[in-house]
């Protein structure tokens, strides 16, 4: 079953650029990757030590956490250097010029 809960408008969140963003009672990363314009969530918590992903550098697919740098493949939700390793994602939709997330 579909949890779909606004999240953004596409006007806040530039191509190539991230922001954290509440769903319900969520931290999330959210990230629009330029060269697709499309949008990806993530937990926005790294597992690592807490940090704010959505605070984090995005470069291409890749987001560097703040903290420590650990890097996560935001399509995906694996580690850049662990494979075993996958942060939870959530589907974004686009509707009109608004932003959805699927909590499920």
């Amino acid at each position: 079953m579909s949890n779909l809960i606004r999240i953004a408008a596409v006007g806040e969140i530039p191509p190539g650029t991230s922001k954290e963003v509440l769903a319900g009672d969520r931290i999330l990363a959210l990230f629009h990757v330029e060269s697709e314009d499309r949008y990806y969530a993530l937990d926005g918590i790294c597992p690592h030590a807490g940090g704010p992903l959505g605070e984090g550098t995005l470069d291409g697919h890749i987001v560097t956490c703040p903290w420590h740098g650990w890097q996560f493949d935001v399509a995906s939700g694996r580690h850049c250097l662990n494979s075993a390793l996958e942060h939870p994602t959530f589907p974004v939709t686009v509707v009109g010029d608004e932003l959805f997330v699927d909590l499920g």
